[in-house]
């Protein structure tokens, strides 16, 4: 659609404004590359998701991208999809997309789009199976909030470069079913250092693969308002995003 890709390109000016300072640099403007958030909800709502959306933009003015935030689930249309490289599902929930929403979605991702899950990602959309192999796996259930470790078992992807092996980390840990057994794990639970866990030695909580066309993302971190602030968990999303745009 004519009319958004202007609208695009006007914040895109806008907001790096200060790179034409001087008339006279000789130097390209590169415009930057746009996600697009999609937070909607139809069963639990996370009230970390404003929190979520503040960091995203936040990470956005930093890194030369710009998120931009929909609850709406008509905006998954081809004319609009077209415009982002990235899209987030940032704690959707349950039936978010109708067929003809779910049937763009998927021709956006055959097309090489990039999708990130980011916690109750992985609870939506359970009567999509193509959307379960998408995120990697369902959630089941969860226990209290609480700190556990973490394994950081491959170091090598932007999103855990960061990180040491052990990470401590308080959030609302995910039980999964259905588990993609073709994703690339990066991080796992140990269960022993926390209290209400079902999956056993093999409990992932990030991983990646490429899936349907496209790259995919997923992070069951992100249910408290105070992840977002946390700067390992911001690097960790941060990493996750530039290797979904293909920067790294």
């Amino acid at each position: 659609m004519k009319s958004t890709k202007l609208f695009l390109l006007a914040i895109s000016m806008v907001f790096f404004s200060n790179a034409q300072e001087n008339p006279d640099s000789d130097e390209q403007v590169i415009l930057p590359d746009f996600i697009l958030v999609f937070s909607k909800t139809s069963g639990y709502r996370h009230k970390a998701i404003e929190k979520g959306m503040e960091t995203l933009r936040q990470l956005g003015r930093e890194n030369h991208f710009i998120a931009l935030q929909t609850e709406t689930s008509a905006d998954f249309n081809r004319a609009n999809l077209e415009n982002y490289k990235l899209i987030v599902f940032l704690n959707t929930t349950m039936d978010v997309l109708n067929d003809q929403e779910q049937e763009v979605f998927k021709a956006y991702m055959a097309k090489g789009g990039s999708y990130l899950g980011i916690h109750a990602a992985s609870d939506t959309e359970y009567d999509w199976p193509w959307y379960g192999k998408l995120v990697g796996a369902y959630f089941e259930n969860h226990p209290q909030q609480q700190k556990a470790t973490i394994d950081v078992v491959d170091r090598n992807h932007p999103a855990t470069a960061h990180l040491k092996e052990k990470w401590i980390h308080f959030d609302e840990w995910y039980n999964f079913m259905d588990i993609n057994p073709d994703v690339n794990v990066l991080m796992k639970l140990d269960e022993s250092s926390y209290d209400g866990g079902t999956n056993g030695d093999n409990h992932p909580i990030a991983w990646y693969h490429e899936y349907g066309g496209g790259r995919s993302f997923y992070t069951g971190l992100g249910h408290t308002k105070e992840a977002y602030d946390d700067p390992d968990f911001k690097q960790h999303l941060l990493g996750a995003i530039e290797w979904c745009l293909g920067r790294k």
